[in-house]
């Protein structure tokens, strides 16, 4: 049995998928370009695992998986306290701020001038030791011929659960104190394993609810099998400040920009390639 969920956008477990192409191709459906996780030993082979089986879950591995039909970023509109009808809408990717980078900006401006904007951070899965083995496993009982030394390995993945929510709330907490300080929004976009850990390897007990005003949101989306395919769907938001980051963590730190200075860095930004698109089906 595979311990492959999803293969460049495919899911595993439908015997109809055209693996085959998706392997040629090596595009990546949410991103409208091919893969960017390649091989270190040869970057021409992209990897394509979207997401992975782990302890009767499927989990997702590639923070681009959570791009699905812009859901995240239509779930995050209300957020945007400022915006009005007519207003354009951008989404501006890998923002720079002082304590790191911001995943992507959504931002309501008219005539290319910021109104108002929101930050959000997606975060999935690290895995510890390697996925290739059961890539190579996965595409050799496709019928699809593969290194045999692949298939033979003992090799495998686990889940770095620990480090990887504690980096991402450290983080988190650096940038919530200029989003604070700017009375602006900064979201967290996570799966729901995630978050189930999140709540219980830190402390979370005064993290619960959701209120319009604090300036950090966690949406949590579960991801399950419908059909021959994976979806995402929001099952929990809650929200906190600053100090509720830092409480959760035991940390004590300061990263604050200026309003102005944001806006100078996002208003060259809001191109057309940036305009966010939500997709009408076709009749």
């Amino acid at each position: 049995m595979s311990k492959i969920s999803e293969f460049f956008g495919l899911y595993c477990g439908d015997e109809n998928a055209n693996i085959n192409a998706a392997l040629n191709s090596q595009m990546c459906p949410y991103i409208g370009r091919i893969c960017t996780k390649m091989r270190k030993s040869d970057p021409d082979v992209k990897i394509g695992t979207c997401s992975v089986k782990y302890q009767n879950s499927h989990v997702i591995i590639c923070p681009f998986r959570l791009l699905e039909h812009n859901q995240i970023f239509i779930d995050c509109l209300h957020l945007l306290t400022m915006h009005e009808p007519g207003n354009e809408l951008y989404l501006v990717p890998e923002v720079q701020i002082p304590g790191g980078h911001v995943d992507y900006f959504l931002v309501s401006a008219k005539n290319k001038k910021v109104k108002d904007f929101i930050g959000i951070e997606l975060q999935t899965m690290d895995t510890t030791g390697t996925v290739w083995p059961d890539r190579q496993k996965f595409l050799n009982e496709r019928g699809i011929s593969v290194n045999e030394e692949d298939v033979e390995s003992k090799k495998s993945y686990g889940m770095n659960w620990k480090m990887t929510l504690k980096t991402i709330l450290i983080q988190m907490h650096h940038k919530s104190e200029t989003f604070e300080h700017l009375n602006k929004h900064l979201v967290l976009i996570i799966q729901k394993p995630l978050f189930e850990h999140m709540k219980s390897d830190f402390d979370f007990g005064d993290i619960e609810g959701v209120r319009l005003g604090d300036p950090v949101h966690i949406h949590s989306y579960d991801f399950t099998k419908e059909s021959n395919k994976m979806c995402l769907s929001l099952d929990t938001r809650v929200s906190t400040d600053s100090a509720g980051i830092a409480k959760c963590l035991g940390l004590n730190a300061e990263s604050k920009v200026e309003l102005q200075d944001l806006i100078a860095i996002l208003e060259p930004k809001l191109t057309e390639e940036h305009r966010l698109i939500i997709n009408i089906p076709s009749k």
